[in-house]
């Protein structure tokens, strides 16, 4: 059997949970994997009786009802209280599974902590991601032609509906998690999904990172870099697009000003545009939708030019002077800043 590789940033995962200081009581997402199994026992020995744990029972396998046994046994073991949260986790149509699990999980979690039941009121939830998951999510992001949001990929904290989440595993790589459970003969669950190669995640674990370990030791390292910068660059764009927008929006409940925009370069306009749609509506343009925008805000000459425009599940519209979003299925007006 081959040996698991040495973590080659030099930190284990004991430095990693040392270094990592939540807001207590913590809640800690636990699948049962291997991930999330070593970052619970970490915590809950770092912190006895401020950790709770939270699985998420997906629906989505048959073995799905086995995993929540085991995670009962362990949480009982290690004297954790846990939380089991079931959810419908099918993808709808034109939705990825890997999306529609995701967003399930989130949900779960945060329904969970906030639920009538538990064991204890958390305003922190840690989860398991890994260097491995970081490099696969940048390649993942790089196959899909991302900007800097995706080339940043996963940050080591953010927050979310009222809750901080923590990635604490970051700088470590799957190898070193797995050497550490083993060196304490701790055992958890092996998803048979994770060896799905119809999963583009699980092909890019089972065939590209063995080719990238081998061409380049250290790509773990150099990835996360490249995902620091690039999210330093796009904190860098919001802070441009953020003062482009009060610039160019004349009161809290109203679009923005077609002029406004039209005076900035247009790379300052895609940024601005990206910006408004997501931190406004929760839409993201595609790269077709914001280049037609663009090309009929540099047209909109006169006052007769009309914008309709598809964006996502909604409608970017012109409405004399400002240019404003709507969306059928809520408010039949324009929906503008809020």
């Amino acid at each position: 059997m081959r040996k698991p590789a040495p973590n080659k940033a030099g930190i284990s995962l004991l430095d990693a949970v040392a270094s990592f200081s939540p807001e207590l009581p913590l809640a800690v997402a636990f699948s049962g994997g291997a991930d999330s199994t070593a970052l619970l026992l970490a915590c809950a020995q770092k912190w006895p009786g401020q950790v709770m744990a939270i699985h998420v029972h997906h629906g989505l396998q048959a073995a799905a009802d086995d995993f929540v046994r085991h995670c009962e046994k362990f949480c009982s073991d290690l004297r954790v209280p846990l939380v089991v949260c079931r959810v419908n986790a099918r993808h709808a149509s034109g939705q990825s599974p890997e999306d529609a699990a995701r967003n399930a999980r989130y949900g779960a979690l945060q329904a969970a902590i906030g639920g009538p039941h538990v064991p204890m009121l958390c305003r922190s939830v840690a989860v398991a991601q890994h260097a491995d998951d970081q490099v696969e999510t940048m390649l993942l992001a790089l196959s899909r032609g991302a900007g800097l949001p995706g080339l940043a990929a996963m940050p080591a904290r953010w927050e979310r509906n009222g809750l901080i989440y923590y990635r604490p595993l970051l700088a470590l790589r799957s190898s070193a998690i797995r050497a550490w459970l083993a060196q304490r003969a701790v055992g958890h669950i092996e998803d048979p999904t994770n060896t799905d190669e119809g999963l583009t995640r699980n092909r890019i674990r089972a065939r590209l990172l063995p080719a990238l370990d081998a061409a380049f030791p250290q790509f773990r390292e150099t990835f996360a870099r490249s995902a620091r910068h690039a999210a330093q660059a796009q904190q860098i764009l919001d802070q441009v697009a953020c003062e482009d927008m009060l610039r160019a929006t004349q009161a809290p409940d109203a679009g923005l000003v077609i002029a406004s925009i039209q005076i900035v370069s247009r790379v300052r306009q895609a940024n601005l545009l990206r910006y408004w749609l997501k931190a406004t509506f929760g839409v993201v343009p595609s790269a077709a939708q914001l280049d037609e925008l663009l090309d009929q805000i540099a047209a909109c000459t006169t006052g007769g030019h009309k914008i309709h425009i598809k964006v996502a599940d909604g409608f970017v519209k012109r409405s004399g002077a400002l240019l404003a979003w709507y969306n059928s299925a809520g408010d039949p007006g324009l929906h503008s800043l809020r």
